[in-house]
């Protein structure tokens, strides 16, 4: 990636990943070519390569740069003036959400997960994950107490709680066509499932309470 960028390079940029974004959601990292990114960007090929000088940076910018957006939009559950409840239930509302506006995102990363394990974990190897439960166990202590939440036990609550806002939006084909039997809307699923899962998440955890 080219250094000092003018404003007409951030544009550029910026049309680059939106439109690599797309195309990886859709193909895939294998059956995405450089070619039909420079298209939907609405750029040439070599400019692409300008940029971006193989497939696979392209892949891991585009990657970095999406989790960097998704983690922007959490900062709040990190401010220890909220609860863990208030926590909850605001992860629930902007993770939904951004799934809302990225609903092909989790069926393609977990097609990369599988596909190039060792991949994603060097991606995340930038993120402190020891460093987040600590956090939340200096911040929460007498609420972790309480509902009798130990630090070995904040990894399962944690993927619980994604698998529970994530699951939906993976399996989206499936569930459409069994609520479409059951004259159940998916959207609308979809919005009152914001607050159902984080009631029924506080709800499990006060059920845990000493």
């Amino acid at each position: 990636m080219v250094n000092n960028m003018t404003e007409n390079d951030n544009q550029t940029e910026d049309k680059i990943f939106e439109a690599a974004t797309r195309v990886f959601e859709e193909k895939g990292m294998d059956g995405a070519r450089m070619q039909d990114i420079a298209n939907k960007a609405g750029i040439n090929k070599a400019l692409l390569h300008y940029y971006f000088r193989t497939k696979d940076r392209l892949f891991d910018a585009v990657f970095q740069k999406v989790a960097g957006r998704m983690l922007m939009k959490f900062a709040p559950v990190f401010e220890k003036d909220l609860t863990l409840e208030e926590k909850i239930r605001f992860f629930f509302r902007q993770h939904i959400t951004f799934m809302q506006e990225n609903p092909r995102l989790p069926a393609f990363v977990l097609n990369e997960i599988n596909r190039n394990p060792a991949r994603i974990k060097k991606l995340l190897k930038n993120v402190d994950f020891k460093k987040i439960w600590m956090m939340l166990i200096e911040q929460h202590k007498d609420e972790l107490d309480k509902y009798n939440i130990t630090e070995e036990s904040i990894p399962q609550i944690m993927t619980t709680i994604a698998a529970i806002s994530v699951f939906p939006f993976a399996a989206k084909g499936i569930l459409e066509g069994i609520f479409e039997n059951l004259g159940v809307n998916f959207d609308a699923y979809i919005e009152q499932r914001k607050e159902f899962a984080a009631d029924f998440v506080i709800g499990a955890l006060k059920s845990r309470k000493k």
